[in-house]
């Protein structure tokens, strides 16, 4: 028997035509689980349906995706009804979708929700535990695959931003069954042989249940019981998993957590000369302040006189000594005066200074006799006069 050959492009035509003909697939309603879901800028959605044993593409154009009444994350569970169709240029078949409806959420995404809470509950995601990332690590750990873009990303970022820096890569699974166990040993490793200054548990993009190693509780225990700092890069930038919770730091991609890990030397050291160029002009100015400084002293009069200072507070008290010299003077010649007076005064006054005038004071037992009444016969008085005192006796 003979076969003339065909081409793919038929071959695809072929099958898309069978397809099209079965009116069951013309019209189907499907449930599963969302995965890979990606909104294009077009307005498109792409995703995949599954369930436990399989899946499918799905694609709902934006004419559709307009009306529907949520927003499709990975892990909803969906109904979609659409039409079965094949893409003949990539030779797959896929659903396309005329409407969506919310079937519940998926059960992974309904444990990592659980599992999120509890652990932020118990303080795992506390900022206060957090620990900084060394500023000049010299070895950097990784822990991923040892094949494909994520470890060639890590080494080419590094080594571009520090040609000296040494990368240890420690081998792991980054999906798949038992790959949470191996993740969180090779991290206790690193921790007990001390084998890097930071950490870098990385991995590319995936559906929800390709990261989910990276949301099972012994990695998020093994990195918070972690000595090391430990730099998160799992996934794509929207993806976030129960790691990058937990880490010390995030990084939206490996290439991103590598420059975060490593410092740019070039960076560095043209900080470093502005620094040694900010203290130089620093040292310069302190200097030329400091000589100003010397020349203002020297040209103090202290400095070329240094005993005017000393002849001006002499003259200053000399000054105040004659002050007070006149203003004691001044004090004694009034207070003289003053006394003079008061002197006069009681000259004036006193009882004695009418005997220069012929009187005299009569006493008798010392007492003043003022009335004749005071007086009796054979009285002995005394009669003071101006110049001594006489004795008589009253007749």
């Amino acid at each position: 028997m003979t076969y003339n050959p065909i081409s793919v492009t038929d071959l695809n035509k072929y099958i898309k035509d069978k397809i099209a003909g079965d009116e069951m697939l013309n019209n189907v309603l499907v449930k599963g689980e969302i995965s890979n879901y990606k909104h294009h800028y077009t307005g498109h959605l792409y995703f995949t349906l599954k369930d436990e044993n399989s899946l499918i593409k799905c694609i709902m154009f934006k004419s559709f995706a307009a009306n529907l009444k949520f927003e499709p994350k990975d892990g909803m569970k969906v109904m979609v009804f659409g039409t079965v169709s094949v893409f003949e240029r990539d030779g797959v078949y896929q659903i396309y979708c005329k409407a969506m409806q919310e079937d519940g959420i998926g059960s992974l995404y309904k444990a990592y929700e659980e599992m999120k809470a509890r652990l932020e509950k118990e303080g795992l995601f506390d900022v206060a535990h957090k620990k900084k990332i060394p500023l000049m690590p010299k070895c950097i750990g990784v822990l991923s695959s040892n094949t494909g873009a994520v470890i060639r990303d890590i080494i080419n970022v590094s080594t571009r931003r520090n040609p000296n820096v040494y990368i240890r890569l420690l081998p792991v699974p980054v999906q798949g069954a038992g790959a949470a166990e191996k993740i969180a040993q090779a991290i206790k490793t690193m921790n007990d042989k001390k084998l890097a200054d930071v950490l870098i548990v990385a991995r590319g993009g995936g559906s929800l249940e390709d990261l989910w190693p990276f949301n099972e509780e012994i990695v998020a225990r093994a990195i918070y019981d972690s000595e090391i700092p430990i730099i998160s890069a799992v996934g794509h930038e929207t993806d976030f998993t129960i790691a990058d919770f937990v880490a010390d730091l995030r990084a939206p991609t490996p290439s991103a957590a590598a420059e975060l890990a490593v410092p740019n030397i070039a960076d560095i050291t043209l900080k470093l000369e502005s620094y040694n160029n900010r203290y130089k002009l620093a040292l310069k100015k302190k200097v030329e302040f400091m000589r100003l400084r010397y020349e203002k002293c020297m040209n103090s009069r202290v400095f070329k006189d240094p005993l005017q200072r000393l002849n001006e507070k002499a003259i200053w008290i000399d000054m105040r000594v004659k002050s007070i010299q006149n203003s004691m003077s001044k004090i004694y010649n009034n207070k003289k005066t003053l006394m003079v007076k008061n002197i006069a005064k009681l000259d004036a006054l006193s009882p004695l200074k009418t005997l220069t005038r012929g009187y005299s004071i009569i006493q008798l037992n010392n007492k003043v006799i003022k009335s004749v009444k005071d007086l009796k016969k054979d009285d002995e008085i005394d009669i003071r006069l101006l110049d001594g005192t006489a004795k008589a006796k009253i007749q």
